[in-house]
C-alpha cells in the first residue's frame, strides 16, 4: 500500500484504552490456538528520514520470534507497525502490508480498535494501572470498554490470566493490593496478565527483560514458553542469551551508518546462532560488535 498520512499524536496511555475491545464469549478462554502474522516489504518514517527499507518477515502461530540487533536499526519501530502503534506517531509514515490470518490490517475495513485487541503489545517498563489494585488491573479491560461480566466470571478471569502470566501463586492472597506495590518483575507479569485478558491472537514484547534482575527475568521467560502453546509472541531483545532460549525463530536487524533498517537474516534459532549464512549475523551474536 501507499505511504499513509502523517496523524497526529496521541496519549500513550489513550492507545493503551483503544487497544481493547468488547469480549467474545467464552471471556478469558482463548477460542484460537495462536495466529499467523506477516509482513511484507515494510518501510517507515519519521518525517523524512527513513528508518526501515521494505522488511518482510513471516512470524507462524505458536512460534516464539525474536527481533535482534544493535540499537537504532528499527526493531522497536517495526514492532510497533505490527499493531498498528507506528501511525499515532507525529510525521510516521509507512508502505507495506501486515497479515494477521491473511488478512490486512491496514486495510480500511480493519477496525484499529480490534487489530490492536488480536495484536497485544507488552513494553519495556511494567505500566500497571497505580490507582487499581492487581485484580482491577487484569481487568482494566472490562472497565475501559463498559464491558459487562458477572462477579464470578470476573474473578475467573482475574485467576485464569494471573496463571497464566505466571502470578497467581504470589498474588492471589492480595488482589486488592495496588498494582504498584508489586516488584518491578511482577509488575510485568501482571501486565502481561492485563494483555492475555482480552485474548489476542498475537502478543508483541519491546524489551520486556531490559529492567528486570536474573530471577524475575527468567520467570518472564517462563511465561512467554508457557503462553507461546497458545498466542503468538513477537520479541525485540538486546540479549542474545535470552533470544536462544525463548525463542524458536530469529531475524537479524541492521543499519548501516546513514541507511534505513534491513533483515540481514532470518531463520530457525538454532541456524542464527549456529550456522547463520551472513557473517555479519555470526559477527553479531557471537559479541563481535553491537
Amino acid at each position: 500500500m501507499p505511504p499513509c498520512p502523517s496523524v497526529a499524536s496521541v496519549n500513550p496511555a489513550q492507545v493503551g484504552i483503544e487497544a481493547t475491545a468488547p469480549f467474545k464469549s467464552g471471556i478469558g478462554v482463548p477460542p484460537h490456538i495462536g495466529a499467523d502474522l506477516a509482513a511484507h516489504n515494510i518501510s517507515a518514517w519519521f518525517g523524512s528520514n527513513k528508518v526501515l527499507e521494505r522488511v518482510s518477515l513471516d512470524m507462524p502461530a505458536r512460534t516464539v520470534t525474536a527481533l535482534i540487533g544493535p540499537s537504532g536499526c528499527g526493531k522497536s519501530t517495526f514492532l510497533r507497525i505490527l499493531n498498528r502503534m507506528h501511525e499515532s506517531t507525529a510525521s510516521a509514515k509507512l508502505a507495506g502490508e501486515v497479515f494477521l490470518n491473511g488478512a490486512d490490517i491496514y486495510s480500511p475495513e480493519m477496525r484499529i480498535t480490534e487489530t490492536r485487541r488480536r495484536i497485544g503489545m507488552v513494553f519495556q517498563k511494567p505500566n500497571p494501572f497505580p490507582a487499581m489494585s492487581i485484580g482491577e488491573n487484569v481487568t482494566a479491560g472490562l472497565k475501559l470498554t463498559g464491558t459487562k461480566v458477572g462477579r464470578s466470571a470476573k474473578e475467573e478471569l482475574i485467576e485464569r490470566c494471573l496463571r497464566r502470566g505466571g502470578l497467581w501463586d504470589e498474588v492471589k492472597d492480595r488482589l486488592h493490593a495496588p498494582g504498584a506495590s508489586l516488584s518491578g518483575g511482577q509488575q510485568q507479569r501482571l501486565c502481561i496478565a492485563r494483555s492475555l485478558a482480552v485474548d489476542p491472537d498475537i502478543l508483541l514484547m519491546d524489551e520486556p527483560c531490559s529492567a528486570l534482575d536474573p530471577t524475575s527475568t527468567r520467570r518472564v521467560e517462563q511465561t512467554i514458553a508457557e503462553i507461546s502453546d497458545e498466542v503468538t509472541v513477537v520479541i525485540v531483545t538486546h540479549n542474545m542469551q535470552q533470544a536462544a532460549r525463548v525463542s524458536q525463530q530469529c531475524a537479524f536487524f541492521l543499519a548501516a551508518q546513514g541507511t534505513p533498517g534491513q533483515i540481514v537474516e532470518a531463520g530457525p534459532t538454532h541456524d542464527i546462532f549456529q550456522n547463520p549464512r551472513d557473517p555479519r549475523t555470526s559477527d553479531y551474536v557471537n559479541g563481535r560488535f553491537g
